[in-house]
């Protein structure tokens, strides 16, 4: 299959291309990203500017579009930026892909999207669940973490405090408050792609622990 990874470069993004790489059901993946990838003979990385995305190139065209971008309102720097990347690009993506003949659509989205939610978080989270839902997908899958288990790239101080407390209380929590590895949510998210089952799927938290 052809696989298109929106958001490589990233905790989730950079496990997922390693398995889509790895994975012989993969035969070509695309992985548009800000700065420059390994190069992998499967692989096809455009620089791109996400603001300026290309309208017609010819990699948005795949058997399944994989979206994990994602960022924090500190690291974005306001609620309006972290829209923008939390919400925006991933929709300009989908509906590119899906313009380009792309039938399947998975999304690493978060435990409590929902767009009424009183939390700007999970309100954003939600309504690009919702807005996803209108691009006409024949496969919609939204793939939904907790804390997320993982060495990022930059550093998340509160975050980080939280995995921590998770990782002592894990065996008496709930498996939905879980931290839920890296590694699994990127499997998750390849097999919901490959998979591409008919109509709109949620895979929860309590899955991924």
């Amino acid at each position: 299959m052809k696989l298109l990874i929106v958001g490589a470069t990233g905790l989730v993004g950079s496990h997922l291309l390693r398995l889509a790489l790895a994975d012989g059901r993969v035969g070509h993946v695309a992985a548009p990203a800000r700065r420059p990838l390994a190069t992998h003979p499967k692989l096809q990385a455009p620089q791109v500017d996400f603001d300026r995305l290309p309208q017609d190139a010819p990699w948005w065209q795949a058997d399944a579009t994989i979206c994990t971008l994602g960022t924090t309102i500190k690291a974005a720097g306001s609620q309006e930026a972290f829209r923008r990347v939390d919400h925006d690009y991933p929709l300009a993506a989908a509906q590119l892909a899906r313009r380009h003949g792309t039938p399947a659509f998975v999304l690493n989205s978060a435990i409590g999207a929902d767009p009424a939610s009183r939390i700007f978080y999970n309100r954003v989270k939600g309504e690009l669940e919702r807005d996803l839902a209108a691009v006409g997908f024949a496969s919609l899958t939204h793939v939904r973490p907790g804390f997320i288990g993982g060495q990022r790239q930059e550093s998340r101080p509160g975050e980080q405090a939280m995995v921590l407390a998770l990782r002592v209380l894990g065996p008496v929590l709930p498996r939905r408050w879980r931290i839920n590895p890296a590694p699994r949510i990127a499997q998750a998210l390849l097999e919901a792609a490959i998979q591409a089952r008919p109509g709109v799927h949620v895979v929860a938290s309590d899955a991924l622990a």
